[in-house]
């Protein structure tokens, strides 16, 4: 900074005050030279020997030209007067002593390529091994590497990417089908969880061991709000089969369905699920990791309602068709229009301060139609073509007890048939085995 025409601290001062007329060449350009020119300047209007009005003066100045802070200013000032210059301090920067050499890394990358590039721990391992058991001296320090050194050198090492070209992150396997996340439905209806029931294994066994027959499949579909619940059957969970019952499934439900929520299994989680929903405008979303009450409701009802009424045992798959005549002409109405439901209400525990309580009142029982029946302004979140005058002739066409009659008969219907078409069965693969011969000989 060339400003030799300013002489005088009174010049200064006028110049700090805006009424002199000065023009300065700018040649600073580093912070070595920003910090000479303030030397410089504290020598030639001589602060140390300055009165205490001029020093301020003189900081003023200092600061208004290089720009720098009071606090900044004062600092290089108290510099200068201890030792009686204006300088840089020399920072030196703690370095750790170096364990691994490169020779070390080289050995690295070379068990790392031989042994196809295992995980960390099993690399460590190996180090271990050599030093320990075959007393390889080279090894001694890399037997008691960590797992994170190993993947630093792995990732930062120039030397080891120069040997070792071939490895590679471990990239983990990411599925883009539905957004991971809990169902926030916020008192609206339109908000489902599925899952599935599986109907028993039969084992048997012949003259080539034990064979396995897989049982029919039940889906279970349920509204997070209201609790309307339809189920369906299905002979596999293939896509061929699958398809089908859930579109069936999510058309009985009287009101718009907005999302689709499944935990993370394969049958709902897959591409042709996926566009099925996309087609009807149904957001799909799934389970988070660790989260094990984002579904517990469907899982819930599927002890409560389908263990219950269907029980454990096996039925076979070519069942299918005749339990989802049960299902859909008798059973789903009975759920849905005759069977109270509990509804939680949240209160805070008082014993446990902050922690939130699910209560059941017994006067909050009713029936998922009667729960949406309730909601503000349920008409709108009806399906098209659908009203509630519809819907309660289909409520009041049976008494609960008269419905619950319907159901009792028709499941002893269903579990006759399925039984004496598994005594036919029996009956007609004993009669094809030779005389004096049983099943399992």
């Amino acid at each position: 900074m060339n400003d030799s025409r300013l002489t005088s601290l009174v010049q200064i001062e006028s110049f700090l005050n805006g009424s002199g007329n000065f023009v300065f060449e700018r040649k600073i350009k580093t912070q070595e030279e920003t910090y000479a020119w303030v030397q410089d300047a504290l020598i030639r209007f001589g602060y140390i020997q300055a009165k205490k009005k001029h020093k301020g003066i003189i900081r003023k100045y200092i600061g208004k030209i290089t720009g720098y802070s009071r606090a900044q200013v004062t600092r290089l000032i108290e510099k200068y007067v201890r030792c009686g210059r204006v300088q840089i301090k020399e920072y030196n920067r703690h370095k750790f002593n170096r364990i691994y050499s490169d020779g070390d890394i080289r050995l690295l990358a070379h068990a790392d390529e031989i042994h196809d590039y295992p995980n960390g721990a099993a690399l460590k391992k190996i180090f271990k091994r050599m030093a320990a058991i075959y007393r390889c001296r080279e090894y001694v320090r890399l037997s008691g590497i960590s797992v994170t050194q190993i993947y630093n050198f792995r990732h930062h090492s120039s030397i080891y990417r120069r040997l070792a070209k071939r490895y590679e992150k471990t990239k983990p396997v990411v599925v883009n089908i539905g957004e991971r996340r809990k169902p926030e439905p916020d008192g609206k209806p339109g908000y489902l969880r599925v899952d599935t029931v599986h109907q028993g294994d039969e084992v048997t066994k012949g003259k080539t061991g034990e064979s396995e027959k897989k049982g029919v499949y039940h889906i279970n579909i349920i509204d997070e709000v209201t609790q309307f619940e339809f189920i369906g059957s299905a002979e596999k969970i293939s896509e061929a089969f699958l398809i089908p019952i859930l579109e069936k499934l999510i058309e009985c439900f009287p009101f718009i369905i907005i999302e689709f929520h499944a935990d993370n299994g394969g049958e709902y989680i897959n591409y042709q699920v996926a566009n099925m929903l996309n087609n009807l405008l149904i957001k799909l979303t799934k389970s988070r990791s660790r989260k094990t009450n984002d579904n517990a409701l469907v899982e819930g009802k599927n002890g409560s309602i389908i263990r219950k009424w269907m029980g454990y045992g096996y039925i076979a798959q070519k069942h299918a068709d005749r339990i989802n005549h049960f299902y859909f002409n008798f059973f789903n109405e009975y759920v849905n229009f005759h069977r109270p439901c509990g509804y939680a209400v949240l209160k805070e525990d008082r014993n446990k301060k902050g922690r939130i309580r699910k209560v059941y009142p017994a006067d909050n029982y009713r029936t998922p139609y009667e729960k949406l029946k309730s909601l503000p302004n349920a008409n709108i979140y009806l399906k098209e073509g659908i009203s509630f005058s519809m819907l309660d002739k289909m409520a009041m066409r049976y008494t609960d007890n008269r419905m619950a009659e319907i159901i009792q008969r028709e499941r002893g219907k269903l579990f006759d048939e399925i039984i004496w078409q598994r005594k036919d069965w029996n009956r007609n693969r004993s009669d094809d085995l030779p005389v004096g011969k049983t099943e399992n000989e």
